[in-house]
C-alpha cells in the first residue's frame, strides 16, 4: 500500500486521504486483480486497478475490468472523478485505444511490490 501511495505522490501527484483495498470475491469477481478505492486530498474520488499478468491485456480484459468498475460503483455507491490501470504486462493497441475512449488513465510496467 505504501509503495502504491508512494508512486501517486511522485507520478501523478495526488495525496491520498484514504486509500481502501476492495476485493475482487466483494465485486462477485473471480479475477486476480488489485483493486483500490480512495480518496484524494482534493475530495475526489479514486478508483485504482492492478493486473499482474504474464499474458498480454487484451480487448476482453478492457470487457472484464468495465463490469468491475461498474460493480465497484454500485458496491461503494458513488462515482469515481478518476480511474486508473496499472498493469504489468504487454498492452494490445486495441484495447489501449478503447480505455483512452472510457477515459482510463493507463500506466505499464507498475511494478508491484
Amino acid at each position: 500500500m505504501k509503495n502504491l501511495t508512494n508512486y501517486f505522490l511522485e507520478k501523478k501527484d495526488i495525496i491520498f486521504k484514504d486509500l481502501n483495498e476492495v476485493l475482487p470475491k466483494e465485486l462477485n469477481s473471480r479475477k486476480k486483480i488489485g483493486i483500490f478505492s480512495g480518496t484524494s486530498v482534493n475530495k475526489e474520488y479514486v478508483a485504482v486497478f492492478i493486473y499482474d499478468a504474464k499474458s498480454r491485456f487484451i480487448r476482453k480484459n478492457v470487457d472484464d475490468l468495465e463490469e468491475m468498475f461498474k460493480a465497484l460503483v454500485e458496491y461503494k455507491g458513488h462515482n469515481f472523478k478518476k480511474k486508473f490501470l496499472l498493469i504489468c504486462s504487454p498492452l494490445c493497441s486495441k484495447a489501449k485505444k478503447l480505455l483512452e475512449e472510457n477515459k482510463w488513465s493507463v500506466d505499464i510496467d507498475f511494478i508491484k511490490h
